[in-house]
């Protein structure tokens, strides 16, 4: 009796500590030697993934920022890039910032940054609470793992800068990873590969063990009239449509793709679906999902197009974008090395219609706050929609040295919670 008892307590203590068991437990601690925060990502128990293109990894840290707020969060701060360079001891224009996301336990906004300029800058995690504080989020003492890929560009740290954004960093390493999520666990990583299909999305399994390679995907470009397997994701998020999983994915020049999660196989390929094309001469900076008066909607923020907005309800039954002849089917980046070769082979825009919200210009960053509200990082002097016709404010630009390329520095920008429209 006393030897079963013992099992009984035996078994029922180790029950008990797996069922207490987290995610955060497979964290160790240390300092995260970042090289640079190219994009920041939340999962579970307050877990902060940061992308770090320069190095090639991706981050899991524990912030133990798991308190739910009080009551409602409204966060603005203007002249927010200045507020964070002074706390930084920094002139203003010498901060980049990447990336922002809000810790959705804490309803805390996360804001990647780099300080200074050239390839010697320093990554910064800033923390910006519902009072509107702003604080460092010391990377020297953390839990936290990492996970290297396998598959990166090759870095050219001295390669030129090119266009069409204007001044963008060139160096192919500073785009593998473009925008990142978790989900079911899992980290997904859209980005840059150094295989033949270079645009490449990456699902690491967390907590992080083996990395495998990516996979390659292709879609077809409506306004450039050609499938494209070079052009990266540039901001994505996940989606479910009659219970499978999908990334809904969008590209520069602008067209949306479906990708389903399942296809997803280190060193594999495959073809995502367009759905919807916004139109050329232009960059999805960032992308949320979310539900209003119960209908769901997908929200883009664009460089030279505005803000737009989707239905999502409508991502299962749209219809394919596609090649609409059978010499079209054989436009490629091989074929037609320059983007809209074909005419008849292009749209500028189709698909699921789409609406610019006019109220929203200029806008950087945005993430979902709560299910009423987002936070957005916008320029002081807003960006018109369709900004390339004559006369209209394009942003700003110039060469990022942990992303692509990134807002001037000498902007203002300021942090603003807004209504999802």
């Amino acid at each position: 009796m006393a030897r079963l008892s013992a099992t009984i307590l035996l078994i029922g203590f180790l029950a008990a500590a797996a069922f207490g068991a987290g995610l955060t437990d497979s964290l160790k601690p240390g300092k995260a030697n970042l090289q640079s925060a190219s994009q920041i990502a939340f999962g579970p128990e307050g877990i902060l993934f940061v992308g770090d293109s320069r190095q090639a990894t991706v981050f899991a840290i524990a912030t133990d920022d798991t308190k739910a707020p009080t009551g409602p969060v409204n966060i603005n701060v203007e002249a927010v890039n200045e507020k964070i360079a002074a706390l930084l001891g920094i002139p203003a224009d010498q901060l980049l910032i990447n990336d922002m996301d809000v810790n959705p336990l804490s309803r805390n906004i996360y804001v990647a940054v780099s300080r200074g300029l050239g390839p010697d800058a320093l990554p910064v995690i800033l923390k910006i609470d519902g009072a509107s504080k702003i604080s460092e989020f010391r990377l020297d003492n953390v839990r936290h793992a990492m996970a290297a890929l396998v598959d990166a560009p090759e870095a050219k740290p001295d390669a030129g800068v090119r266009g069409p954004e204007g001044q963008v960093n060139a160096n192919p390493r500073v785009r593998t990873i473009h925008d990142m999520s978790y989900l079911d666990g899992k980290v997904l990583v859209a980005g840059l590969s150094n295989q033949d299909f270079a645009s490449d999305m990456r699902s690491i399994p967390f907590p992080f063990s083996k990395v495998d390679k990516g996979t390659g995907i292709r879609m077809w470009h409506a306004a450039h009239g050609r499938y494209e397997t070079a052009s990266p994701v540039r901001s994505f998020v996940p989606y479910t449509v009659n219970k499978e999983q999908f990334v809904l994915a969008s590209y520069g020049c602008t067209p949306v793709v479906k990708i389903p999660v399942k296809e997803l196989k280190a060193g594999g390929k495959v073809q995502g679906t367009t759905i919807v094309e916004l139109g050329s001469g232009s960059t999805p900076l960032d992308m949320l999902s979310y539900q209003k008066s119960g209908k769901n909607y997908i929200l883009i923020a664009t460089t030279s197009r505005g803000v737009m907005k989707f239905s999502a309800d409508e991502v299962g039954t749209a219809k394919k974008l596609g090649p609409p002849t059978n010499a079209c089917e054989q436009s490629n980046e091989q074929s037609s090395p320059r983007p809209g070769a074909m005419p008849a082979c292009t749209i500028e825009v189709g698909g699921i219609p789409y609406e610019t919200i006019e109220t929203l210009k200029g806008v950087w960053q945005m993430a979902k706050l709560d299910e009423s509200k987002a936070v957005v990082l916008a320029d002081r002097k807003p960006w018109a929609p369709n900004a390339r016709e004559a006369g209209k404010v394009v942003p700003p630009v110039v060469p990022g040295n942990a992303s692509w390329f990134t807002l001037d520095p000498n902007t203002a920008i300021d942090l603003k919670t807004i209504a999802l429209p």
